[in-house]
């Protein structure tokens, strides 16, 4: 009987921490976890060969790779580049037509350039852009989490998102969605496990139903 455990890698949305996964416990006899974090892109540099080099800090062959937000789609570009167990996408889109249709807009219109992202030491604005949530009452909070506030790298993320084109969704791909997503509206969303009142940042609040419902997701 093979007893090796499963290698699991957590990769948090734009401009958040790895803390954003605090509440996720997976049993340790079954399950290695480990947790990816962005760095700032290099100037010019493409989502692929970004995905490139964040594969380099992955050591375990055929991981399953847990992606939120925008991290999601960092992961599908990342299960191009290496073989994966599993990809799982959270709070996040598995193609361009699942964009909703502001950010199409953003694409076509470039409106996005005029975005106030020099703004980013303001964490209420961050957390707008990155969770979809006024965050007035529990600023403190997501101070924890937002802990990028880097112009060029809130730029590029920006920038790869409404331009992000995929073709090919990976064959192992699972997508979980909140009923309340305010960034990627379920309306927009094909194809996905619903969480009944999830929002955007249901990484953080519904952390419970992750914790039951993974360990399934991950060994079906």
């Amino acid at each position: 009987m093979n007893h090796e455990k499963i290698a699991v890698y957590l990769m948090p949305g734009m401009a958040a921490n790895p803390s954003i996964f605090d509440g996720i416990q997976l049993d340790p006899s079954i399950f290695d976890v480990y947790r990816l974090e962005w760095f700032v892109p290099l100037k010019g540099m493409s989502m692929q060969t970004y995905a490139q080099q964040m594969c380099s800090f992955v050591k375990h062959p055929e991981p399953v790779l847990i992606g939120v937000s925008f991290g999601g789609l960092l992961v599908q570009e990342m299960a191009r580049l290496i073989p994966t167990k599993q990809v799982i996408i959270v709070s996040s889109i598995k193609s361009h037509k699942e964009l909703p249709k502001r950010m199409l807009f953003a694409k076509y219109t470039k409106v996005h350039k005029l975005l106030p992202t020099g703004l980013i030491n303001n964490v209420e604005l961050l957390a707008k852009y990155a969770f979809g949530e006024t965050v007035t009452k529990r600023l403190a909070l997501y101070e924890k989490y937002l802990s990028i506030r880097d112009k060029y790298y809130i730029d590029w993320c920006i920038e790869q998102l409404v331009n992000w084109k995929q073709q090919n969704i990976p064959k192992n791909l699972v997508h979980i969605q909140g009923e309340r997503d305010a960034v990627f509206p379920l309306v927009n969303i094909q194809n996905c496990t619903v969480v009944k009142g999830g929002t955007h940042t249901m990484i953080i609040h519904r952390a419970r139903w992750f914790n039951e419902n993974l360990p399934t997701i991950i060994l079906q």
